[in-house]
């Protein structure tokens, strides 16, 4: 089957390659349900030595970069207590850590998490990361923008291959907030 986005001739369902997604996405999947059917939710075999957005989009064409999202790993704290969370915004836009996540976090200060904790509590491979099997108790922040978007390009929880789901799929995740500027362009 072909993509509906990007230069993709070959797209599998997700439910039909598990075997081919990290432990904790091929379990969401499996477990999937609302109103976007599992089925919508495809895979698109990728070079993982151009998983970055920037070297990923002048490979694959410009126009996947409004189309695709990227998901990060945060840090918020506020005495002792640190809550992690995910955030997805646009691959064009950097997510507004110290105001929107912090504030929606209730933190005193929010970062990035430490790549050695954004991939030990994911499971997921650096550079792969996908809210799609993300632990169910996390707070997971969406863009408006990437809920609006029809088809969207995200990782699959290892820096080989790619998700390809419905924008609106991102609301009915676990834990999933909309928020409206969570994405801030950049430059």
């Amino acid at each position: 089957m072909r993509a509906p986005i990007g230069d993709f001739a070959d797209a599998t369902p997700a439910p039909d390659g598990l075997d081919l997604l990290t432990g904790p996405v091929a379990a969401a999947v499996r477990a999937w349900t609302g109103p976007v059917p599992a089925d919508q939710l495809l895979y698109v075999d990728t070079d993982p030595a151009i998983a970055d957005t920037t070297v990923f989009v002048a490979h694959h064409g410009p126009e996947l970069l409004d189309r695709s999202a990227n998901c990060v790993i945060v840090a918020g704290r506020r005495g002792d207590s640190t809550t992690l969370a995910a955030c997805v915004v646009k691959s064009a836009d950097r997510v507004d850590v110290n105001g929107v996540v912090r504030r929606h976090l209730g933190a005193r200060k929010a970062s990035f998490a430490p790549m050695d904790t954004a991939t030990g509590e994911t499971g997921m491979e650096y550079g792969g990361i996908t809210p799609v099997g993300l632990p169910a108790d996390w707070p997971l922040l969406v863009d408006a923008a990437v809920v609006d978007t029809e088809w969207v390009l995200i990782g699959s929880g290892r820096r080989r291959g790619k998700l390809i789901l419905p924008g609106k799929a991102f609301a009915q995740l676990p834990g999933a907030v909309v928020v409206e500027g969570l994405g801030v362009p950049v430059g």
